[in-house]
């Protein structure tokens, strides 16, 4: 069987002082100046976002309602260790209202399906906390 591609992203980056990147169809365009994070700045709300959509999917195939004010705030950290580069990732997810065990479910089971969490499965330690 052969998969069917939903969406293709395609960006373009400079470096530098004038640095930047700019997506194909123009939604995306920022101005990233060297040195600046903004991978992890930008790696964070890609996958959050990917993450909260994977929350909206479980909860629509468990018929739970989501609050209007669900959140997510990720963190990514940039860490080295002996000259080693690596990744780690924290999320905390707000579903206001809504009972602990099911949102725990929720958050648990969007992890699984979520193609930024298994692009990264067993690559970076990853946290997802309930607040």
């Amino acid at each position: 069987m052969t998969a069917k591609v939903l969406f293709t992203g395609k960006t373009h980056n400079t470096a530098g002082r004038d640095g930047g990147a700019r997506s194909s169809d123009g939604f995306l365009d920022l101005k990233i100046p060297e040195p600046h994070p903004a991978a992890e700045n930008l790696f964070g709300a890609a996958w959050s976002a990917c993450y909260m959509g994977a929350i909206g999917l479980v909860a629509a195939q468990r018929k739970v309602a989501l609050p209007a004010d669900l959140a997510v705030d990720a963190t990514i950290d940039l860490l080295n260790e002996a000259g080693a580069f690596f990744l780690r990732a924290r999320f905390d997810v707000a579903l206001p209202g809504l009972d602990r065990d099911v949102a725990r479910d929720l958050i648990d089971t969007a992890h699984t399906i979520c193609p930024y969490s298994k692009a990264t499965h067993g690559n970076i330690e990853v946290v997802t906390n309930l607040v």
